[in-house]
């Protein structure tokens, strides 16, 4: 096996997930995820969380081959959730005299799902543990994602251990660390992984940010994705502008359409958007676009132009189960649009000006709504919402 050294006595353990489909059976990852463990082998030996279950035997194997044969000392459980605590029963059945390092949340998830009662030591912020040379300090960063979520802090080499935060979407496919590969391929893998992951909590991650900022920090090992060491200012930039609802001038048009009526006039939009000089604009037809995808590009873009066909009297459904996620995930600080057409009795437009009420975006020209198809002496109406929207992006 090769061995990846963030330092002389610090060992990346990871792997390689190209099977799973959906991340939290829900996120499409079409391009994989890695599962990161760390290990540090000083007097005493720690382990900073472990892997998906699918992984122990060989995770465990590689453990003994790096601390040749001694007992690991400490688990630091930076977070709880399954695909890093999976291989926490092995671990201790493993090493039997084991103690847990967390919060005392991490204690009461411990017991809650795996039922373990393990010799521990319960940390808060600023609490501090050797290992003989090298030392570990823990701040709380709770509910980025997790309410038991905390940083690792080694301070010899001045390595952040995250757990989720600063995580990415993709496998690692033979790089490990950022200057190995182009880290910028994985910027939308990035900014999707925190849309969907970590974006409802963009307040606690502001307060995250303003805690750890106190470290000086070399490195940030996560729990999935790359190891920063040479664009640290990269990532940490890119958790500023997204917690904070930075966006670019740039327009996401969904449309849900049976019958290709509302279809025709997100096409109209999206043409004199190009026209007026917008040059980021996605089209998604929200019956075959993942709301993964759509959301992700909702934190990038500033503006939102939503169009629906009626459907039984309420909204297309799958532009419905996408509000009911933006809604949920509490995106602030855009611009809406809204279109649509119905058959005999509306709905569409209808729920989404209901949406506007509750999402209190600014919502930009007046709501379009066809009774059939468009008719051509209405095409300067989406031409016009067009450059309302324009206008607005082109002011920014």
């Amino acid at each position: 096996m090769h061995k990846v050294n963030l330092a002389e006595n610090i060992y990346y353990v990871g792997f390689n997930d190209r099977k799973t489909h959906l991340f939290e059976n829900i996120w499409p990852i079409p391009k994989g995820v890695s599962y990161n463990s760390y290990l540090i082998v000083d007097e005493k030996i720690a382990l900073i969380d472990t892997v998906e279950r699918s992984y122990i035997d060989d995770y465990l194997d590689q453990i003994a081959v790096l601390t040749d044969g001694r007992p690991v000392d400490y688990l630091v459980i930076n977070h709880m959730e399954p695909d890093h605590s999976g291989a926490l029963k092995a671990v201790i059945s493993r090493y039997p005299n084991i103690t847990l390092v967390g919060n005392k949340k991490t204690f009461e998830m411990a017991d809650n799902f795996y039922q373990v009662k393990q010799q521990s030591i319960e940390v808060y912020d600023d609490s501090e543990l050797s290992l003989g040379k090298t030392n570990l300090q823990f701040t709380t960063i709770p509910m980025v994602h997790w309410p038991e979520t905390m940083v690792t802090f080694e301070s010899t080499n001045k390595i952040l251990f995250t757990g989720d935060a600063c995580g990415s979407y993709g496998t690692l496919d033979g790089g490990i660390f950022d200057d190995e590969l182009d880290y910028t391929l994985y910027d939308e893998e990035i900014v999707r992984y925190f849309s969907n992951i970590v974006g409802k909590y963009c307040a606690h991650t502001q307060r995250a940010l303003k805690k750890i900022a106190k470290y000086d920090i070399k490195m940030i090992a996560s729990t999935h994705g790359m190891i920063w060491r040479s664009h640290i200012d990269f990532i940490l930039d890119k958790y500023q502008k997204l917690s904070t609802y930075q966006t670019e001038p740039g327009a996401v048009i969904v449309y849900g359409s049976m019958y290709g009526n509302t279809a025709k006039m997100a096409e109209i939009i999206a043409r004199q958007l190009a026209v007026r000089g917008i040059k980021n604009i996605r089209v998604y037809d929200s019956s075959k676009t993942h709301p993964s995808f759509i959301i992700s590009d909702i934190f990038k873009y500033k503006a939102l132009i939503l169009g629906s066909a009626a459907y039984n009297n309420a909204m297309f459904p799958t532009v419905e189960t996408l509000l009911t996620t933006i809604k949920h995930m509490g995106i602030k600080n855009h611009l809406l649009g809204i279109f649509g057409s119905y058959s005999w009795n509306g709905g569409g437009v209808k729920n989404l000006m209901k949406f506007s009420e509750e999402i209190q975006w600014e919502l930009v020209g007046e709501p379009l709504e066809e009774k059939g198809a468009m008719k051509a002496d209405h095409f300067d109406r989406y031409v016009n919402l067009a450059n309302a929207i324009a206008d607005k992006l082109l002011m920014d």
